[in-house]
């Protein structure tokens, strides 16, 4: 199969557009983002699962758009909690959800958790369609670490400045980008997805 010269990724976050940019240049991809395409679709996302979100967005976009398309979806589970907040990681404390009250939800939620029972991982998943919305390459990355019972960095976003590389004793807050680009979930399904589209 030959791919194709140009990828849009279903998403208008140019920082996740940026790092997939990069790794796509040496196989002659071109990559654009939704904020570069006329009349981008708005993909509910009904998925029961993050590879089921990724899907949608990669299918549906693909079909809308009528381009090799690129979805994503990644969030924090934590087993204790029965792996919430999961899919709903983005509106974990209700519709108006900002990160600095989704972190005050997790928080909470936690108070009565110690130890072990405050491991977290962080999931991304990454499916990618062909215009006619049949998916060729999927891969997902993992990040395990713990939650801590405060804020600690200025870096990230999301849930980052509260949870915690253990061998590192850092947060994904504080974590430069350098090494958060090697242990981050989305660094390895990237590895993963790049990969795939080498074995196409």
């Amino acid at each position: 199969m030959t791919l194709p010269k140009l990828m849009i990724l279903g998403t208008h976050n140019k920082k996740k557009c940026g790092e997939l940019r990069g790794l796509l240049i040496p196989l002659g991809i071109e990559l654009k983002s939704l904020a570069e395409v006329v009349t981008p679709l708005t993909v509910d996302e009904t998925g029961t699962t993050f590879i089921d979100n990724a899907r949608l967005k990669a299918s549906q976009q693909a079909v809308h758009l009528n381009e090799w398309t690129i979805g994503e979806d990644s969030g924090l589970c934590v087993p204790a909690l029965g792996g919430a907040p999961g899919i709903y990681s983005a509106r974990y404390s209700g519709p108006e959800a900002t990160d600095a009250r989704n972190n005050a939800k997790l928080l909470e939620d936690l108070a009565e958790f110690d130890g072990p029972q405050r491991a977290a991982y962080y999931i991304s998943t990454i499916a990618l369609a062909d215009p006619s919305g049949k998916i060729h390459v999927e891969a997902e990355g993992r990040c395990w670490g713990r939650i801590l019972r405060s804020l600690r960095g200025e870096g990230g976003f999301g849930y980052d400045p509260m949870f915690e590389i253990v061998e590192y004793h850092l947060t994904f807050a504080e974590l430069g980008a350098a090494v958060k680009s090697v242990l981050s979930h989305r660094a390895r399904a990237l590895e993963k997805f790049i990969r795939g589209l080498r074995k196409l």
